[in-house]
């Protein structure tokens, strides 16, 4: 675990999703960057498809998504 430096605003926004979505602070900055990481690795896929891609598995390996990515590019 790590802390991560980001601005008041962003912080502010992250506390009132948070309560909204029933989620911890961190909890939903957690989903907030493992969308934001998928999106960028599946840059066509739907925010209705990553969040079934990202509940379909445990945890997010980077390393899995790399290959996935390095096999379509071939």
């Amino acid at each position: 675990m790590g802390i991560v430096k980001i601005s008041d605003e962003l912080h502010e926004e992250i506390r009132d999703a948070s309560a909204v979505m029933a989620r911890s602070i961190n909890a939903q900055a957690e989903f907030w960057i493992k969308i934001g990481m998928l999106a960028e690795f599946y840059p066509d896929l739907t925010y209705a498809q990553l969040t079934r891609k990202l509940l379909a598995s445990a945890e997010l390996p980077l390393t899995r998504l790399r290959a996935e990515t390095r096999a379509e590019a071939v």
